[in-house]
């Protein structure tokens, strides 16, 4: 999910009310029928889990239409008879037929806006596989027309019909947010990842080559002037990850000794670019040093790493991520932080393939929580300057980024409606886990806590709270308030404080404290300055205080000099209200 910077603001209006992330969601603020068909597992989706996709595509470049066909593998989560299926196909894409188990035609579905209901009638569905073995469904819905086509890709997604430099056909799809049904009917949903992953079969002019994540099972020529290309990724993966990229592509092959191995690292771009992205992907692999050291191992071996040349700026596909920086550093050059820091390094390698671990690998049932995808891979930033550049060099980056922050809304949004929160979730989302790094103050178990994080919810979907309650036990500490004031609201908290001479001792004062603008109960222990030192306070809402001399007094010169890494606001009192 990509981030603009604000010298793109003014042109993002069009798309986003007040800042730019991957696709037009959180400027709603009404939420209708097909919001909540869209956003909410219910009786319609709740008794069956996908097990895999098999999809696979024809796109007519010059008539800007697909035909396909997607197989969804599912099993039972309940049996019994008259079951209705809602499968998500966003128009003006249309179901041309459905089968059941290959066979069985499926006549009864009826069109309601984005979603089809499949009615099964008397069919009935009983699991009587002996486990660990479920009995599988297969429903093939095929399936044409004209699809969505993306007006400003990421942001404004769809499916990508364009030319390259050259004047060739160029294809691929980005929909995020936007979702995958878009371009294939599926469960559209973030909390049945299938299972057993998918494949991609997409049949193309002989001309061309086709991409797709994990790893190429098959190249087939049809004789007919038409090749299909077959790819297949074997890890659960989100919807909007399965991605065809089709173009004049180049390839070559590279190998990575990393945690758990061999990792086999492919790279896929047009013919014309390939020596530019040989010297600019050489990034890759110190990246990759620096994400398994502070997250664990990169969590799709099985699948490989893929770096595919996009027809936009980029996006985390998992095991293929797409690329369009333009082979340059920084994003499209530019340091989105403003420390300097940031033109170092070529911002869609390292964030893209960040949302591995977070977002990827540790997924969210619902888009309500995708602070955790952006926020922990904004952090993944952080990360790496301190690996190339050191730890004063990361806390510089983390705070440029802090002034872009806008507390318009919570980043947190809203369940079951298929809304993000605050486009602050990349930004912010790197300043409170900055923040929460401060608190807990040992690196290595802050190390050991975002390491556990990729092993404890390996391929799996979660929700926010679940990931807070692991920082808390994890850390030892319960850091819900913190959580709760940064997540929830959109205010950032004020330490207020004063000094006040001591009347019995003219040579002591006191320094009081306590938070505001902040949730009852709110706790956060933080730094300050005392004398030549940094020494910690443990501020709550009622007011504290801590005797300090003349002389140590004299030597704040009025002011409280509070650690920069904290994301605080100070305000100085002349008395309590």
């Amino acid at each position: 999910m990509k981030k603009i910077p604000s010298l793109f603001a003014a042109a993002c209006t069009l798309f986003i009310r007040h800042s730019c992330s991957a696709q037009p969601l959180n400027q709603k603020e009404n939420f209708s029928r097909q919001d909540t068909l869209r956003g909410t597992i219910n009786s319609e989706r709740n008794w069956w889990d996908v097990y895999q996709y098999n999809i696979w595509v024809k796109p007519d470049y010059s008539k800007k239409f697909i035909t396909g066909s997607c197989e969804i593998v599912f099993t039972l989560k309940q049996t019994g008879t008259k079951k209705v299926m809602q499968i998500d196909l966003q128009h003006p894409l249309e179901i041309d037929s459905i089968k059941l188990d290959y066979f069985t035609a499926i006549k009864d579905y009826k069109k309601e806006g984005n979603v089809y209901h499949v009615n099964f009638g008397n069919i009935q569905f009983v699991d009587n596989a002996k486990p660990p073995l479920p009995r599988k469904y297969r429903l093939t819905v095929y399936y044409h027309g004209y699809p969505r086509i993306a007006v400003n890709p990421p942001w404004d997604g769809g499916w990508i019909f364009t030319k390259d430099k050259k004047g060739r056909p160029w294809m691929s799809v980005a929909c995020q947010g936007l979702g995958a049904s878009v371009w294939y009917p599926c469960k559209d949903h973030q909390s049945d990842e299938p299972d057993n992953g998918a494949t991609l079969s997409m049949t193309v002019d002989d001309s061309l080559v086709a991409v797709g994540n994990g790893r190429l099972k098959e190249k087939k020529q049809n004789n007919n002037g038409t090749t299909t290309w077959k790819w297949e990724v074997t890890s659960p993966i989100n919807n909007y990850n399965i991605i065809p990229y089709i173009g004049k592509y180049e390839h070559w092959h590279d190998e990575y000794n990393g945690e758990k191995g061999k990792l086999d690292l492919d790279y896929w771009v047009l013919d014309y670019e390939l020596e530019k992205a040989k010297k600019q992907f050489e990034q890759v692999k110190p990246m990759l040093k620096c994400f398994e050291w502070w997250f664990g191992p990169y969590p799709f071996y099985e699948d490989g790493y893929k770096l595919v040349q996009s027809p936009h700026l980029g996006m985390e596909h998992q095991s293929a991520v797409a690329y369009g920086n333009q082979f340059r550093n920084g994003y499209l050059g530019m340091d989105l932080s403003g420390s300097g820091w940031g033109k170092n390094w070529d911002y869609i390698i390292v964030h893209e393939s960040g949302h591995e671990w977070f977002g990827n690998n540790i997924t969210t049932k619902d888009i309500a929580d995708m602070w955790v995808h952006e926020g922990f891979t904004d952090y993944s930033e952080t990360l790496y300057v301190q690996c190339q550049y050191g730890k004063e060099a990361a806390d510089a980056y983390t705070l440029g980024l802090r002034r872009k922050i806008q507390n318009d809304e919570p980043l947190i949004g809203p369940y079951g409606v298929n809304r993000e929160g605050s486009s602050d979730m990349y930004n912010k989302g790197n300043n409170i886990i900055h923040t929460l790094r401060q608190v807990i103050d040992d690196d290595s178990l802050f190390r050991k806590i975002l390491r556990g994080l990729n092993k404890t919810f390996y391929h799996q979907t979660v929700t926010s709270k679940e990931v807070e309650e692991y920082f808390s036990r994890q850390a030892g500490k319960d850091l819900s308030k913190i959580f709760d004031q940064y997540l929830r609201t959109t205010n950032i908290p004020v330490l207020e404080y004063n000094f006040v001479q001591d009347e019995k001792k003219p040579d002591r004062y006191q320094l009081q404290y306590r938070w505001a603008n902040c949730i009852n109960g709110f706790n956060m222990p933080v730094k300050i300055k005392f004398a030549d030192k940094m020494v910690w306070i443990h501020p709550t809402t009622q007011i504290s205080s801590v005797e300090v001399s003349a002389e140590d007094r004299k030597s704040m010169n009025s002011d409280l000099a509070i650690d920069k890494n904290f994301y605080i606001r100070v305000r100085k009192v002349s008395k309590w209200e």
